[in-house]
């Protein structure tokens, strides 16, 4: 602990007075005006440099303003080009939907063709009572021919092997 002596005042000069030295003023003797100190967030400007600060803070919002605009113009741009895509994909979809309905038709058209040349009802039937009618024809040659021998046993001819029993009749 330190104490205060009674004979010194408190609250002096720590630098002494010319006039209770003897020793010549020094430089470090004479008061320095203290510094500002520095404030954070608040630039403080000379009196002299305001108005070219001014002239810096007017071209930094023309500046700005500019960049706004161009802005505004690029984004108008993009919205008139997205626009177009749009049309334009639209467009692409209907140019292929023709084109599957062009190809769609192209092959109904092939198919009706081929099945107009298939015959018709009256030629199936006509084909068909003119292969009984052969049929039943030939059958009445073999037999009268006597050709029976030369179809297969399944067909018609007699078999040559009878059958060791007679079939049963179902009472």
């Amino acid at each position: 602990m330190t104490e205060t002596s009674p004979a010194k005042p408190s609250g002096g000069d720590f630098i002494p007075s010319p006039s209770s030295s003897s020793s010549p003023p020094s430089a470090a003797a004479t008061p320095v005006p203290a510094a500002p100190s520095p404030s954070v967030g608040r630039a403080e400007l000379p009196a002299s440099g305001a108005g070219h600060h001014a002239d810096q803070l007017a071209r930094i919002e023309d500046k700005t303003a500019r960049i706004e605009d161009k802005y505004a113009r690029s984004e108008a741009l993009l919205s008139r080009v997205e626009e177009k895509v749009e049309s334009a994909s639209a467009r692409m979809n209907d140019a292929a939907r023709q084109a599957d309905l062009s190809s769609l038709r192209s092959e109904v058209r092939t198919l009706s063709d081929r099945v107009g040349r298939l015959p018709g009802t009256g030629a199936l039937v006509l084909t068909a009572i003119i292969t009984a009618v052969l049929t039943v024809a030939l059958m009445v040659a073999v037999q009268r021919l006597n050709l029976d021998r030369m179809l297969p046993h399944g067909v018609g001819g007699q078999s040559q092997t009878a059958p060791a029993t007679p079939p049963a009749s179902n009472p």
